[in-house]
């Protein structure tokens, strides 16, 4: 036996007299309740009338959550995050049969009767007179919403007690229901509310709302389900954890049997078609698809990775990166990018071409393609595949930095010697500079000594250094130097201008650390580029060259909306970071590499190009880093996993060379990605 506290007593009959008092203020006792029952609650009614008044009847709906869209530059759907599964649609867009269907089950008398059904009123009060408890079964449709919304909108707040008290079977939630249900029939139509119940619904194994359950169970829209597929899924909201047809099929059928009969009882379908729907069985309609991972399922994984880790650090989208995410992933945004699709699958062909997939040498490639003067991220490729079940799959973005999902990076070799130059010029060395070159070859290095490197930015013992291509010693003009990247040549041109100065160039265009710190200042990082840097980090600064000395940071996004509502439209940011002249000359050396040095073999077609070789001590990383006004891309080739691993006559792809360095792989990459991307835009003049 339960007690009831005296006090609980008053209130509980309090409650249920106003529930009868509203009831009959709205006409749903016409007949119904015996003329004795009514007098024996007559001295109740004052108060409970009261207390029913007294109660808010303003019902605001909020907008649903559902997932966000992240389009490319033309429209096209690159992803679709989200952590409910739900795609809202309008009333006409869903079958009539399943309109009916619902209502057929729910409550068959919807359109003829206001937020109270009578008849259901009535039944529910004399059962609520006689247990002392709040009845479900005189639920309206209307009322279902109200509860629904209320328990929705409390678990999107995260307010857990309020979401159980939405749902609770007590006689003043069924009140608050009833007045907010009375309310809501005032400014919504019918139409309106069987809208926005269909799109709310819950309807098991993880689907919200109709159009979702549609998909997710018989793979077609909302819009197109048959008579069976219908009452189906209108029996799913009584109770979807224990009549889905994935988990419970035998239970769904009888279920779905339910519906047909009642369907069939209130003259909504012919006996012909009662019978057979209901003779056939739920698991010929079944064609279960679950919505894919985020960005599992892109067409362009990797960029779909790095914007939405963008995204989370934008504050238009919330205070925390928690509020982002959810804001991201449950606030129907649509989010319009850079991205090209054409040269986005062009760089990844072009990756794939020189370095397949799971390569037999462990080699990677990756590509960062931007737009000087704006920061548009055009595309980034990867030869992997993204995921990490299968041998070789990741999910580590090598074209990024670390905050963005990318790894730690890589020795940028000589790309780095790109700033001594700019920082030469600045200094105004102009373009028929020379500098005094030691003797050095790949086995006999010079020495250089730390009493030619002032600190902060000094040695701290000797320093051996090695060129590639022998060079004997003495007077060497700037420009061969840059086209045979000869180490000594800038080893002592950095000595002349200062480590320091050029490490202040370095950092005024954004170089720094993959893991978002520093470029040392140490003479081997400064100069030949032995710390670990993103092919982004790489782009943006080559990028800021090809603008003249205007450096631009990322933008992989144009605009942020929710609805009609815009969060963001940002616009390019960019700062001039150094002598428009210096850079100038800086890009003339860079172009006579492409024509006399290691980029002579891949020349763009029909315009001219500046671009750079790299490659790290024991040709492990490699590198091809260049642009034209319209267009700046960096590629890496390299083992991602053994940094330091020695990579001599090498063979890839039908292509061996003696070493991996950034013309015999990166470069052809660089010139396949760069000339498709150009084809329709004009030649350029040069910076």
């Amino acid at each position: 036996m339960v007690r009831v506290l005296r006090q609980d007593v008053g209130t509980t009959a309090r409650l249920l007299a106003a529930f009868v008092v509203a009831a009959v203020a709205i006409g749903v006792l016409a007949a119904g309740i015996s003329a004795p029952a009514v007098a024996g609650l007559g001295q109740l009614t004052t108060a409970g009338d009261s207390t029913f008044m007294s109660l808010p009847s303003t019902f605001t709906v909020a907008q649903l959550t559902q997932g966000s869209r992240i389009l490319a530059a033309d429209g096209s759907v690159i992803a679709t995050p989200e952590d409910t599964d739900r795609r809202l649609v309008s009333l006409g867009q869903v079958a009539p049969i399943m309109r009916q269907a619902q209502v057929a089950i729910e409550d068959s008398r919807f359109y003829t009767h206001g937020a109270i059904d009578p008849q259901g009123v009535t039944r529910a009060v004399i059962e609520d007179l006689r247990t002392g408890a709040a009845s479900e079964g005189a639920s309206t449709l209307t009322q279902q919403f109200v509860k629904m919304t209320l328990q929705a909108q409390a678990l999107t707040a995260g307010k857990d007690a309020a979401a159980q008290a939405a749902v609770a079977k007590t006689l003043p939630r069924k009140l608050t229901e009833l007045r907010y249900a009375v309310g809501l029939e005032r400014t919504w139509s019918k139409d309106r509310i069987l809208e926005g119940y269909l799109n709310l619904a819950y309807y098991g194994d993880g689907a919200y709302g109709v159009e979702a359950a549609a998909r997710h169970y018989f793979g077609v829209h909302a819009s197109a389900l048959t008579l069976s597929e219908a009452a189906t899924l209108a029996g799913l909201v009584q109770s979807p954890s224990t009549t889905d047809p994935v988990n419970h099929l035998k239970q769904a059928q009888a279920r779905r049997d339910v519906v047909l009969g009642r369907m069939h009882d209130l003259g909504v379908v012919t006996t012909a078609q009662w019978q057979a729907a209901l003779h056939r069985p739920l698991a010929k309609d079944l064609h279960v698809t679950y919505p894919p991972a985020t960005c599992a399922a892109s067409r362009y994984p990797y960029f779909c990775s790095f914007v939405i880790s963008w995204l989370e650090e934008q504050p238009a989208l919330g205070s925390t990166p928690q509020a982002r995410h959810d804001r991201l992933f449950s606030g129907g945004l649509t989010v319009r990018t850079t991205l090209d699709p054409s040269v986005e699958r062009e760089a990844n062909a072009a990756l794939r071409a020189v370095a397949p997939t799971n390569n037999s040498l462990g080699v990677a490639a990756a590509a960062y393609v931007t737009q000087p003067g704006t920061g548009d991220v055009l595309a980034l490729g990867q030869d992997t595949a993204y995921g990490t079940k299968g041998a070789g799959d990741t999910e580590l973005n090598y074209s990024v930095d670390t905050k963005y999902g990318g790894s730690r990076g890589f020795q940028f070799g000589s790309t780095a010697k790109a700033f001594a130059l700019v920082t030469a010029m600045a200094q105004g060395l102009g373009t028929q500079a020379s500098v005094d070159a030691p003797a050095a070859d790949n086995n006999n290095p010079a020495t250089f000594h730390p009493s030619q490197f002032p600190q902060p930015c000094g040695l701290s013992g000797d320093w051996k250094v090695y060129n590639d291509e022998a060079w004997g010693g003495g007077s060497m003009p700037l420009m061969t130097a840059t086209a045979q990247s000869t180490n000594t040549a800038f080893v002592q041109l950095a000595s002349q201008i200062g480590v320091c100065a050029i490490h202040q160039t370095m950092k005024a265009f954004g170089l720094h650390d993959a893991n978002g710190g520093p470029i040392g200042t140490y003479p081997p990082q400064v100069i030949l580029g032995a710390q670990q840097v993103s092919p982004q980090t790489l782009a943006n600064a080559y990028a800021a060259m090809a603008a003249g000395g205007v450096l631009c940071q990322t933008r992989p996004v144009t605009s942020i909306t929710q609805g009609s509502t815009v969060l963001l439209a940002p616009k390019p940011s960019c700062t001039r970071v150094a002598d428009a002249t210096a850079v100038s000359q800086a890009t003339q050396y860079l172009e006579y590499n492409m024509t006399n040095g290691s980029g002579i073999l891949n020349q763009l077609a029909g315009r001219p190009s500046a671009g750079k070789t790299g490659t790290a001590d024991g040709n492990s990383q490699s590198w091809f880093v260049g642009y034209t006004p319209q267009l700046a891309t960096a590629v890496w080739v390299g083992n991602p996993v053994n940094q330091n691993r020695a990579m001599f006559n090498v063979s890839m792809a039908g292509k061996s060379c003696t070493s991996m360095t950034g013309a015999c792989y990166a470069a052809p990459i660089w010139r396949r990605i760069m000339d498709a991307a150009l084809a329709d835009q004009p030649v350029a003049p040069m910076p």
